[in-house]
């Protein structure tokens, strides 16, 4: 993600056309100290750093995982095979001193596998309940759209509740908890779809692409000696983190900028291409996304271009379009760009927090 003074995913610079300063208009109150917004910035670069001993040429695709681990979402890694996928979700979950679980979803995966089950002790006469993998800090789960949609389904409490629910009986998840799942879009042999409610709980959808031909050939000589992820130590645990998140709760949104978020959310509803627009649970992700945004650029407060930046990543992957823009080639992508183009973006006299 480009910093916040560039020019932005749709070609539109916000900070030159400002009359007053962005921390008078879009600032109000500062509840974030100084040396809060250096600890986090001092921590996230140790994790990015670690992170990108591993994943070469991917600094956008690292800050993005960032910015999922910070606002306390999910995260999905979408792209064909051999890319890297796998390997970030471990970098990261190797960053942080906490539980690690993997998850290889095959089709014969059951929801127990992934939340638990209560199995009858003959002994004490009781049932005592077996926690399943998903009873981590961070859970990686491997071609998530190889597993059926009642597997699958398993996932929708424990990512948006954060607690798990067998037999009648809730158990909390512990914090920080982030689930980074991956899929290809490639192959459709043996895959499910994700559902729609699935999709919607996955904060940002991310694609790796293909590395740059010097990352590749710096790949070559890192990879072939020894596996990198062998020599990653955490660099956080998740006491720490869970401060980093709380900074980031605070982290001021002025009302201009929460109205701007929700009008591009409500034009995706309205919009004649789509079938199925974004979510409100989508606008949540999207602010709470741009908070996150904000605070690793140093700022306590949100821009209009924290939430243009991140509207791609956050929302592309809700979208459903009709019959007819999909017979026409126009992809939820391009769908979503005409729309935020013509969102306006708030005016002055009306961007005080």
């Amino acid at each position: 993600m480009e910093p916040h003074g560039g020019r932005c995913r749709f070609g539109r610079t916000f900070r030159s056309a400002l009359r007053l300063p962005s921390a008078r208009r879009y600032g109000g109150l500062v509840a974030v100290e100084t040396g809060d917004l250096e600890t986090l910035t001092r921590v996230t670069g140790r994790v990015r750093q670690n992170i990108e001993r591993v994943i070469e040429g991917k600094p956008d695709v690292v800050g993005t995982a960032l910015v999922v681990l910070l606002a306390e979402g999910h995260l999905l890694i979408e792209d064909v095979p051999g890319v890297g996928k796998t390997m970030l979700a471990k970098a990261l979950a190797r960053s942080i001193e906490g539980s690690v679980k993997r998850i290889q979803f095959t089709p014969d995966l059951l929801p127990s596998d992934v939340t638990g089950v209560s199995v009858f002790n003959p002994d004490t006469r009781t049932f005592e309940f077996h926690p399943g993998v998903v009873f981590a800090n961070v859970v990686v789960g491997d071609e998530i759209n190889r597993a059926s949609p009642k597997t699958q389904s398993a996932l929708l409490e424990c990512m948006e509740e954060r607690q798990v629910t067998v037999d009648g009986n809730t158990v909390e998840l512990e914090s920080p908890f982030l689930v980074i799942a991956t899929q290809n879009p490639i192959e459709m042999e043996g895959t499910y779809a994700l559902p729609e409610a699935q999709r919607d709980r996955f904060m940002c959808r991310v694609s790796m692409g293909y590395p740059p031909l010097a990352a590749e050939l710096a790949m070559l000589d890192s990879h072939t000696r020894r596996n990198p992820l062998d020599d990653l130590e955490p660099v956080t645990d998740a006491a720490e983190l869970r401060k980093l998140v709380h900074i980031v709760g605070s982290v001021h949104v002025s009302d201009a900028v929460a109205r701007y978020a929700v009008a591009l959310t409500t034009a995706t509803r309205t919009s004649p291409d789509l079938v199925l627009g974004a979510s409100p649970r989508a606008t949540l992700h999207l602010v709470r996304a741009a908070k996150a945004h904000a605070a690793l650029q140093g700022r306590s407060f949100v821009l209009p271009d924290d939430v243009l930046d991140l509207a791609p990543l956050v929302l592309t992957h809700r979208l459903i379009p009709n019959v007819e823009a999909s017979l026409s080639g126009r992809t939820p992508a391009s769908i979503l760009s005409g729309i935020v183009s013509r969102v306006p973006v708030p005016a002055s006299s009306t961007s005080h927090g």
